[in-house]
């Protein structure tokens, strides 16, 4: 069974050509200024406009300020992807004022932290599960920072929104990804970089065809 997969940090043409080419169904642009993978809104506009309906557009921001979504908003992205440390009411605030579906990202390094779930449940239309970011190191990103966490973890969660797996995949283990968490959605990015910030176009075409072949287990 086909994997659903969303290519996150795209930032030049090259590379959202072949994400829209090879078959990714979700296409992330990330509005947090200190990312190597930033952009501004006004330059992602023409990119979303182009976009057939069948990909949705999403647009990453941390810990946003009104401005920051006015001006996401502003992009042309149908989703928002709230990165940060933003409470549940928060979410809810965002969702009412822009008419916007809106991803809540859970940063995990133990089945303790999928505590958050049902907190975010009500106010999330998405989840999104990503590794926590290395404590000791000042540089670490909310994510993209090439890091995975234990994906059994995910394997017993019963999920009640629609949710994604995130954190240190690539087309090597974007099989084992899937079938060691039961993720049918998968978030990429570094995982097709050939350093941060710099996506490869040739890494995003296999990555998606790897995708096309991973199975997933729904009953798990």
């Amino acid at each position: 069974m086909t994997v659903t997969v969303k290519i996150c940090g795209i930032n030049d043409e090259a590379s959202l050509k072949a994400a829209v080419t090879h078959g990714a169904r979700f296409i992330g642009f990330v509005f947090y200024p200190r990312s190597p993978r930033a952009m501004k809104p006004t330059a992602v506009l023409p990119w979303t406009r182009g976009l057939s309906e069948v990909i949705m557009p999403v647009g990453l921001l941390v810990d946003p300020t009104d401005d920051d979504v006015a001006a996401a908003v502003s992009s042309g992205v149908q989703m928002l992807q709230l990165h940060g440390n933003e409470p549940p009411a928060r979410l809810a605030a965002i969702r009412e004022r822009t008419g916007l579906k809106v991803m809540k990202a859970i940063k995990v390094a133990t089945v303790e932290d999928l505590s958050l779930v049902p907190q975010y449940e009500p106010v999330a239309d998405w989840l999104l599960f990503d590794a926590k970011p290395p404590g000791d190191r000042p540089d670490s990103l909310p994510g993209g920072n090439a890091r995975a966490f234990d994906w059994e973890i995910m394997s017993g969660a019963r999920i009640r929104r629609p949710w994604m797996l995130a954190g240190g995949i690539h087309a090597g283990n974007l099989s084992d990804a899937v079938r060691q968490s039961g993720a049918a959605v998968i978030d990429v990015s570094s995982g097709v970089e050939d350093r941060p910030g710099v996506k490869n176009p040739a890494k995003i075409a296999e990555l998606l065809a790897v995708s096309r072949q991973a199975g997933y287990n729904p009953a798990r």
